[in-house]
């Protein structure tokens, strides 16, 4: 199933509004607490799809009947470019086990390039809940080889997938190769195009450059 939550009115445009324009990306802070509160609205709305149980609450005056989470999920994301975007779901989901993938894309010769992962630290994800998050979602192959990598740790009980930004091609890529698996995706805006250098346009950037600076 895939949410475009950019598709009705609402605080997400105008985040995502910000985060691609070029003047309001001159300003590392501002972009890096757009794509929080982006990560938050995401959160919030993956929280609806969740086990929630009755739990009697003590107050200074008596007993509440509160709904509560079953179970936290556990969240996590592709390093660098998505700590923003994780740090505002984790903000939500604030007792939440964090698993983190370090993927990049290593450029040859020839202009092709490929996904390569260097480092994992995940929990066990044996029927738990997994949010995986990274702003954009270009070819599609960063996102599947990093949710291959994370399920060695166990398969969970479904997977959201977030981005703020997609293109077609990476959707139906990433469609195409979990065809099988149980996952729901959330997005804020699809995008048409993409590049012979795999950039999405009309996109925001390098999510990573913007919310840390370049990198050499």
């Amino acid at each position: 199933m895939i949410h475009l939550l950019g598709k009705n009115s609402s605080l997400i445009n105008q985040y995502i509004a910000e985060v691609r324009d070029q003047e309001i990306q001159k300003d590392p802070l501002r972009f890096r607490r757009n794509m929080e509160r982006l990560g938050e609205i995401f959160a919030y709305e993956i929280s609806k799809t969740l086990e929630w149980e009755k739990k009697e609450v003590i107050t200074s005056l008596g007993v509440a009947e509160c709904e509560v989470l079953k179970s936290q999920p556990v969240i996590s994301t592709i390093l660098r470019a998505g700590l923003p975007l994780h740090q505002g779901i984790l903000n939500f989901f604030d007792q939440a086990e964090n698993a983190f993938i370090s993927a990049f894309r290593k450029h040859h010769k020839n202009g092709r390039f490929d996904i390569q992962i260097e480092y994992t630290s995940c929990p066990s994800l044996e029927d738990k809940v997994l949010v995986i998050s990274d702003p954009m979602l270009a070819t599609g192959s960063s996102m599947v080889l990093a949710y291959k990598e994370l399920i060695q740790k166990g398969k969970p009980a479904h997977t959201h997938i977030v981005s703020v930004v997609a293109s077609v091609q990476g959707l139906e890529y990433m469609k195409k190769h979990l065809l099988n698996d149980d996952f729901t995706v959330w997005l804020g805006a699809i995008d048409d195009e993409l590049t012979a250098k795999a950039y999405i346009v009309p996109g925001l950037g390098d999510a990573g450059d913007l919310a840390f600076g370049s990198k050499l």
